[in-house]
């Protein structure tokens, strides 16, 4: 299987729309249709395919949260709100790619922390064998899961480093 990961457009709309379904808490369709161009160009948001020759597996959608109020850039973080595989595409490297996508995308905007919530059933468990380590379970039924692009010796939270 050949993968290329890009930014989705308008035009990927009608492929992208059964799994925006099937992801769920859709509330009005026709709204869907009508945010999906504003997501894709927005600036603070990662909208990403995975396709084969012109056939979408799966995508992401990650949301940089900008400066914080206190740190600046050093603890810009965004949130990974989906990545979405095709039932048919799973366990085929098409969720890895759309990470390590991800993942470069977090990089190159000098992001310090990109973070998601996980179901325990299906997510969870893929997320982990994609090597990410799961956290503490802090929403009932859901594991959260960060990843952490500083160096190692700022990894501690700031009390604790004692600076």
């Amino acid at each position: 299987m050949t993968l290329q990961v890009r930014p989705l457009t308008l035009n990927d709309f009608e492929q992208v729309r059964p799994m925006l379904l099937d992801m769920g808490f859709v509330e009005d369709e026709a709204l869907l249709a009508e945010r999906f161009p504003a997501f894709c160009q927005h600036p603070k948001w990662a909208m990403l395919g995975a396709f084969e020759g012109e056939t979408l597996l799966g995508y992401a959608a990650a949301q940089d949260y900008g400066p914080d109020l206190r740190s600046g850039d050093s603890h810009r973080t965004a949130k990974l709100h989906d990545l979405y595989t095709a039932p048919a595409a799973r366990r085929t490297g098409v969720g890895r790619e759309l990470m390590r996508a991800v993942e470069g995308w977090g990089r190159a905007r000098g992001l310090r922390y990109v973070f998601w919530y996980a179901n325990l059933r299906e997510a969870t468990p893929a997320y982990v064998g994609m090597g990410y380590p799961a956290g503490e379970e802090v929403q009932e039924g859901y594991r959260f899961f960060e990843i952490d692009f500083g160096e190692a010796n700022t990894r501690i939270p700031h009390p604790e480093r004692g600076s």
